[in-house]
């Protein structure tokens, strides 16, 4: 039998799916290892390894078959645009892409305005404005903090994940339009989807039990 390989979004997504196979009994004792040094993790009972990527790294491993299967949030599935097959919500990392800015931008949307927008996802800030809003605008990609955008002038409104809004409310900006709502999802290689498929079918199945 051969390793079916998972690729995991480092930090909290890996920690909160690490949490959710262990209900359903797929373990991993030295990915728990906060010291180790290792890049892959296996698991040689179930045939499996595990590796930690960055975000949007986990679609192109994924795409390529370097990886079977990956836990990434659907913000970074929506960008990087990979060739994949998306199986699952896993219903955590719930949050939300938005439209934000002051108060005083509110009218700019409505009237269709020419305006800046800046955000770390110039794809799904594109695709909302051009093709859902039919509203041109100008996108500004930043990498930092995207809430000094609009506070220095650089941008009327930004695109970006909202979770509690705390950090738009401490900058006097606020959730102006809702792009769409976001969370973890298991995507899926389409070669591994054809070749192990029972296995994968098993898989979503025994974690639909627990979600």
């Amino acid at each position: 039998m051969r390793y079916l390989t998972f690729a995991l979004t480092k930090g909290r997504l890996a920690s909160k799916t690490m949490d959710m196979f262990e209900k359903i009994g797929i373990t991993c004792e030295e990915m728990r290892d906060k010291d180790s040094r290792k890049l892959i993790f296996v698991n040689e009972d179930l045939k499996l390894k595990f590796f930690l990527a960055k975000g949007p790294d986990v679609p192109t491993y994924v795409e390529y078959g370097a990886a079977d299967i990956g836990i990434v949030g659907k913000d970074t599935i929506m960008e990087e645009g990979r060739k994949l097959y998306e199986v699952m919500d896993l219903k955590f990392g719930a949050c939300r892409m938005c439209v934000c800015g002051p108060e005083s931008a509110r009218k700019l949307l409505d009237s269709n305005q020419l305006i800046r927008v800046a955000t770390k996802y110039p794809v799904i800030a594109k695709d909302y404005f051009y093709n859902k809003k039919h509203q041109t605008v100008e996108i500004i990609k930043l990498n930092g903090s995207i809430e000094l955008a609009p506070i220095v002038g650089l941008s009327e409104v930004i695109v970006d994940i909202v979770e509690t809004g705390s950090t738009l409310r401490e900058n006097g900006l606020k959730v102006l339009e809702e792009v769409c709502p976001l969370s973890a999802r298991m995507v899926v290689n389409q070669v591994s989807m054809k070749m192990e498929d029972e296995r994968i079918r098993k898989l979503i199945n025994d974690l639909r039990k627990v979600i």
